[in-house]
Formats: structure tokens, sequence, C-alpha cells
């Protein structure tokens, strides 16, 4: 008998938890990561097993997968399918390693197509779209201080990145265990991501879309897209038409309610869109100019108390809320060349 996931343990300890009859969660290590450790969820259906995401491929991941497993009297031989979210690193390239090892099929979401072209060139450089799209933000010393942290990289690990076996499209699809499952379309983190919807059991598989402690950065994307935040916020409200289920999410513990957080994460990018209208009225007017007047995380810090990446993040986050507003004609948006550098966008009040 397992551990059941009551909630009395800190969510990444190491092990395998019980969170419904057949389906376990097992936390899989993230190093060098504030977000600490990545669910892998495990559908034990006889001696089938299916994984939904897989975690990173490290020796240790394998390690503490193949000791999860091995405590229900399983091995990874018997996982007969990965089932990914997105294609993060952290959610699909341990299955690409397993699929090496064991030929386990692998399924991602057919919206993933372009990030997978684009992270699986040989030679690319890592974060080589985000500079761009922060350059283009106003943000030339973030882009600075990137260059100074990552420049010397080497370029990304491209083998990393096959192609699935199976590109998923919405609708239901049945494990090899014979569980029913819907695939619904969630983009916003990625252009691809998709949760799964687990009817019987109530459980919903939120990959990164709904976390119960945070909201998802939308500015990563391999292959950029126009409005990822328009994608996610409609995203969200595409869940809250379905029935409430269980939350399953890959970061952080499980939860009782996928509506009761949809409707938080709605309330603050609502808050958070009336704070940088407020900002541009007030003479703030790149995205760049915006994120150096917010606080960040719940710890109420600066822009400036953030290393390079976080302060990326912080800015492709404000990035895409104008480029909403812009796009509900709340602001302006032009373009302005800046000191030879590429055209920097600047919003005012429309």
């Amino acid at each position: 008998m397992r551990p059941l996931d009551d909630g009395s343990r800190d969510w990444t300890e190491p092990g395998i938890y019980s969170v419904a009859p057949g389906v376990y969660r097992v936390p899989m290590p993230l190093p060098g990561n504030g977000l600490r450790a990545v669910n892998a969820y495990v559908l034990a259906e006889g001696d089938s097993l299916t994984l939904i995401d897989s975690g990173w491929a490290l020796d240790d991941a394998k390690v503490r997968l193949g000791s999860a497993l091995a405590a229900i009297g399983a091995s990874p031989s018997d996982i007969r399918r990965f089932l990914i979210t997105h294609v993060h690193r952290d959610h699909y390239s341990l299955a690409v390693a397993m699929r090496r090892e064991h030929g386990t099929p692998v399924a991602l979401g057919s919206g993933e197509r372009a990030a997978l072209a684009a992270v699986s060139q040989p030679g690319r450089v890592p974060l080589a779209d985000q500079l761009s799209l922060l350059g283009k933000a106003g943000a030339a010393p973030v882009v600075d201080a990137l260059v100074a942290t990552f420049g010397s990289l080497p370029p990304q690990d491209w083998g990393l990145w096959e192609q699935p076996d199976r590109w998923l499209t919405p609708g239901q699809i049945r494990t090899p265990g014979g569980r029913h499952l819907d695939v619904v379309h969630t983009p916003g983190h990625t252009a691809g991501h998709v949760v799964f919807d687990d009817s019987a059991e109530g459980l919903l598989f939120t990959g990164d879309h709904v976390l119960p402690h945070i909201t998802p950065s939308v500015g990563l994307h391999a292959a950029p897209v126009p409005l990822p935040l328009r994608d996610y916020l409609a995203s969200l409200r595409l869940l809250l038409s379905r029935p409430d289920r269980r939350m399953l999410p890959a970061h952080g513990p499980v939860s009782p309610s996928v509506h009761a957080r949809v409707e938080e994460l709605l309330s603050h990018h609502e808050r958070r869109f009336d704070e940088i209208a407020d900002l541009v009225a007030g003479g703030a007017h790149t995205a760049y100019d915006v994120a150096c007047r917010l606080r960040w995380t719940r710890r109420e810090r600066t822009l400036g108390d953030l290393d390079p990446f976080h302060q990326a993040l912080a800015v492709l986050e404000v990035a895409a809320h104008l480029d909403v507003l812009a796009a509900r004609e709340t602001l302006h948006a032009t373009d302005d060349a800046e000191g030879g550098r590429e055209p920097v966008h600047r919003f005012t009040l429309a």
C-alpha cells in the first residue's frame, strides 16, 4: 500500500504516492530550478503502465523513476506509452531517452510541431528568439546581462528533441490498459500544450497550464506566436466551461479543484492588466519601463532584485500583457528605433 497523496508531506519528497485507484504521482528531480521538482503521473492498469509526463533526461531521474515503480511491483519496461503535456525538456526529454532504451512510444500535442522543429535545429543558441523579443521590449540591459550570463553556454543538446511517435489532437484516447482520457488543447504556456481529463476518476492532469502556486510563463516559446497570453486566458476559460476536476499539476501538490485555481489565475491577470495600463498612463511606455515599476513574486521584489533569466521572464510577461491590451484597443502600440538597435514597441493609452 503506497502512501496516500494527502498533502501531509512536502510535494517534492521523493517516492510514489497514490492519488486515486491506479493513479500515482512521482516527484522527479529538477536541479537548479526554483520549482524544485516535476511530477510524473503513473496510470497502472494490470501489468500495463502509462506515464503522463516523464521528467528531465537525467541519470538521477531514471534512478528515481525506477525506484518508484519498483515500489508498486513494476519497472520502466512495463511502461507502454508516454503522454506528454508539452515539449519542455523537464516533461519530454526523459521519455525520449527511455524510448531509446525500451522502445516505449511517446505522444505529444500536434501544436508543438513548430516548437519541436525549432529546438531540434543543430547549433541553436539558447534563448535566441527571446533576445529579439527583449530588444523590442526596450530591455537592452536585460539582453546584455543575458548575453554575459549565457553567451558562453554551448548550444542546446538538440539530440534530445526527437519526434514523437504520435501527434495528439483534441478528443478521446484510450490508454494501452483501457483507460479513457480526453485530450484538451490548452495553448498559452506553449502553443501545443494539452491537458488530460480522466472523467471516470474526476481528475485533470494539468501539466504547466494550471499550477497551484504560480502563473506559468507565456514568453518562452521556441517558435514565438503572436498573442500567447490571449491564448492562455482563452484556454483557462475553456477549462471553466468543462466539469470541475481534482487538479494534478506538473509542479506542486494535488489540489481539490481546477475551477477554483483557474478563477484565481484569471483574476490575477485582470489585476495585472489594470496595473500595467495605469503605469502606461503614468509614463511607462515600454515593457521594460513597466517591468521596472512592478513588483515580482510573492516577496514583492523589484526587477533589479531578480537574476537575468528571471528579469527576462518578467519583461516578456509584461510584453504579453501589453500586446493583449493593444489587441483590446485599451492601448495604442507604435515602433520606435533607438540608437541603431531594432525597433522598440512603445505603448500609450488609446
